[in-house]
């Protein structure tokens, strides 16, 4: 019995081993092309470099303007985020608490917004934009995302509030207070977990995209972060040196994001499913 435990054991670590290696692999060829010289990258792309390159950081920078392009992706990033938390906690307190028939349709509604696939929406989304004269502007941008992520946002947020108690709530109604003080004042505070979880999954959706930037700003001074990047991709040669090292400092303020807000991404998550 120990003995088929034991192989049993090291059968799982060696899966564990593996599977961490294929994880791993591509951020070893992310690093490692990132602090290569051009002619390196080309003649031994996956060798370790024999002393670090900061050039490509300097012509990423440079040549593709990623300071003003890390100031539209972080004006559009933090306005969607910011819009989303206010609409989205909104509804999904008043489709939580409202046992109604209509919540109940309303929520099921934008459900149906978790299941349609955004490709579907493309063409008719740019027709609009394009009519309203909103091309080349950030209000596009943040009406697509805000539009894009609320039904993931307004279902974590029903159900964290659906598992909170209803006392602090009615206390306050007993008090005078308002519906819209009382969740001001008492029941957003409650909602910090479940904030913290929209922020990051919003926040590197949104900060991550490409598409969406590249049909509505690209080629305009109010083009992302990713758009950038992909300036130095080209017809007949592409610079993977300033690709991956523009991508280095891409990830680096969602990384910080992410590691000041890690504690709450599972407890809200999980009890937006378990409510």
């Amino acid at each position: 019995m120990r003995t088929k435990l034991s192989l049993r054991g090291l059968g799982l670590e060696a899966i564990m081993i593996i599977a961490a290696l294929i994880f791993v692999f591509p951020i070893y060829v992310f690093v490692v092309i990132a602090f290569k010289k051009p002619q390196d990258v080309v003649a031994a792309p996956l060798t370790p470099p024999t002393e670090p390159y900061l050039g490509n950081f300097v012509e990423a920078w440079q040549a593709a303007s990623l300071g003003s392009a890390f100031g539209n992706s972080a004006v559009i990033a933090s306005l969607s985020v910011a819009l989303l938390i206010v609409f989205g906690s909104l509804a999904g307190y008043q489709l939580a608490r409202r046992r109604t028939k209509l919540s109940y349709g309303l929520y099921l509604m934008f459900l149906l917004g978790l299941m349609i696939p955004l490709q579907l929406g493309m063409v008719p989304l740019y027709q609009f934009m394009r009519d309203a004269n909103l091309l080349r502007t950030y209000t596009s941008l943040i009406i697509f995302h805000v539009g894009h992520q609320l039904p993931l946002t307004i279902f974590l947020y029903a159900g964290f509030v659906r598992a909170l108690p209803r006392d602090y709530e009615e206390a306050a109604y007993v008090d005078g207070a308002s519906r819209l003080k009382t969740y001001a004042m008492i029941v957003f505070p409650l909602l910090r977990p479940v904030t913290g979880t929209v922020i990051i999954l919003n926040a590197i959706g949104i900060w991550n995209d490409f598409l969406t930037p590249m049909l509505y700003v690209g080629g305009s001074a109010q083009q992302t972060l990713p758009v950038s990047i992909f300036s130095f991709r080209g017809e007949f040669a592409t610079r993977w040196g300033p690709i991956f090292a523009g991508m280095a400092l891409a990830i680096v303020p969602i990384m910080i994001v992410y590691f000041m807000l890690q504690r709450s991404i599972i407890k809200g998550f999980a009890s937006g499913l378990r409510g």
